[in-house]
């Protein structure tokens, strides 16, 4: 199953690096970027974090929450905030639940070895939980940008 814009987005249970269970619909009434990324602490990553992090008052000003997820565990999580002082919760999806619920499990190649993986993807749920806008394979260089300008134009 494929989530696509327009449809209600699938809910669901993560644990946050916080420790504490978070669900989707524990933020209806906002706006909410969801971005799947493949591993914490490598430069891509990295790179998209902190750009989140650099942009996430801009995002809070407009009534939206960013939540990342990967497969990585809490800890791994934490120690990544810690390190880059991202300001928003990253959810550990261990078991890829989400991200097949989401169509971001995919058959990945690097040097020519087979693998599953996270396809680096971004989703923009508006405050009734309906998906609205969705980036699949993203390039990380100026994709904050664009998620921060579509909800400045759509959904302010």
């Amino acid at each position: 199953m494929t989530v696509k814009a327009g449809e209600l987005a699938p809910d669901f249970q993560l644990t946050a690096n916080s420790g504490e269970k978070v669900g989707l619909s524990d933020y209806k009434g906002k706006n909410v970027v969801l971005y799947f990324y493949p591993k914490d602490m490598t430069p891509g990553c990295t790179t998209q974090a902190c750009d989140f992090r650099d942009k996430h008052d801009q995002f809070s000003d407009l009534n939206t929450v960013i939540l990342g997820v990967s497969t990585d565990p809490v800890a791994r999580h934490e120690k990544f905030i810690d390190k880059y002082d991202l300001p928003f919760l990253l959810l550990a999806d261990e078991n890829h639940e989400v991200c097949e619920l989401y169509g971001v499990w995919k058959l990945k190649k690097n040097f020519g070895k087979e693998y599953m993986g996270i396809e680096r993807s971004t989703f923009v749920i508006d405050s009734d939980g309906k998906l609205v806008k969705e980036w699949r394979k993203v390039k990380v260089a100026g994709h904050v940008e664009e998620a921060l300008q579509f909800i400045k134009e759509q959904l302010s």
